[in-house]
């Protein structure tokens, strides 16, 4: 009987931890949206991105280099408070980069596009948590398709930069759609199946796959509703 109540404490506490993981990923998602709020009010309201159309290159590898470099310093400072500020402040600077697009839609009067986005997104964000919450399966076999993914989009990405092609930047919203969506899957799942321990991690991967998602969606639905050129 002894064997079986020592496997029983440890179920249950590994149950408890992956509970307490999954709350404070979905706390600390939540509060990352305010400074998100706040930084995408501040960049239609006061940023100028005429150097965007001006240097789209440059900008792109200055983009890049701030996106990763922060992500880099945040998983480096998972385990401290350190890490949560830098993804306050991580979500304040994405925040400001939606400025551009916010600027085009609000400017053009596409209010119900930007709240059918945003809605979108919650939709398929929720179903997805619910998905690999409640799901028996593992689905830990993504994590090749993530890795090939993230390396095909960021060259492709590169490569629009330079072509300016408008039907392959809908492809890439597209795939950011289908590959954000499975990140989300897969980090869920991971948390729920004890795969992934630390709520600060998390938090950033779900945060960027609704961020793809979110701005994704946004501009397909502009360019097909002729709301941007």
């Amino acid at each position: 009987m002894q064997p079986d109540l020592q496997m029983t404490t440890r179920t249950s506490e590994l149950a408890l931890s992956q509970h307490r993981v999954l709350r404070n990923t979905y706390l600390l998602l939540a509060l990352s949206l305010i400074p998100t709020v706040i930084g995408a009010f501040v960049g239609v309201n006061f940023v100028d991105y005429a150097f965007i159309a001006r240097s789209p290159i440059l900008s792109l590898v200055v983009f890049l280099g701030v996106f990763y470099g922060l992500m880099f310093m945040i998983e480096k400072n998972k385990d401290s408070s350190l890490g949560v500020g830098l993804l306050l402040l991580f979500t304040l600077l994405m925040g400001v980069m939606l400025g551009p697009i916010l600027q085009v839609a609000l400017g053009r009067g596409a209010h119900q596009i930007v709240a059918l986005a945003a809605g979108g997104t919650a939709a398929i964000f929720f179903g997805l948590a619910v998905i690999g919450s409640v799901s028996k399966r593992d689905f830990g076999f993504l994590a090749n398709f993530l890795m090939i993914g993230f390396f095909v989009l960021l060259i492709a990405m590169v490569a629009n930069a330079f072509l300016q092609v408008p039907a392959l930047a809908l492809t890439i919203s597209a795939a950011f759609i289908l590959f954000s969506s499975a990140a989300i899957l897969f980090t869920i799942n991971q948390i729920v199946r004890g795969g992934e321990s630390n709520y600060v991690s998390a938090t950033l991967t779900l945060y960027v796959g609704i961020y793809n998602i979110f701005t994704s969606l946004l501009h397909i639905l502009l360019a097909f509703t002729g709301q941007r050129d």
